[in-house]
């Protein structure tokens, strides 16, 4: 079982940066892809970036050009740098983990997403994100 481990939260002023990692340990013999999600107080929680199959990043629209997400397979750690940070982006956000690729989780709301987010392999326990203005 793989497990996963968030850090580099905090609180910024509105126009900084933050840099999260999420570290996975454990089952070594399985491939797995790993996405960020964030959820917002009173919020659904929602995709934000993921690195897909063919190592091609994707983002939720509203991350697009400000965020960055990154893998180090030697590391087995995906990073997120948030650049430009906005208020809309205090969260917590999350790292998970999944067999199967997370790409239709970002940036999309299908009718099945609910059901697989419930059932991915693993997420770790969150890191809080406060942008103030």
């Amino acid at each position: 079982q793989v497990r996963l481990v968030e850090s580099g939260g905090g609180s910024v002023q509105v126009g900084e940066s933050l840099r999260l990692s999420c570290v996975a340990s454990g089952d070594t013999k399985r491939k797995y892809y790993m996405a960020w999600f964030r959820q917002a107080p009173g919020k659904e929680r929602e995709g934000v970036a993921t690195i897909n199959q063919n190592g091609a990043p994707s983002y939720d629209d509203s991350v697009k050009g400000r965020f960055t997400v990154t893998e180090d397979n030697d590391k087995r750690t995906l990073y997120l740098q948030m650049n430009n940070l906005k208020p809309e982006a205090t969260a917590m956000y999350f790292c998970a983990a999944d067999v199967l690729p997370l790409t239709p989780l970002v940036g999309f709301w299908g009718e099945y997403s609910g059901m697989r987010m419930a059932n991915l392999a693993a997420w770790g326990q969150g890191t809080l994100v406060i942008v103030s203005s």
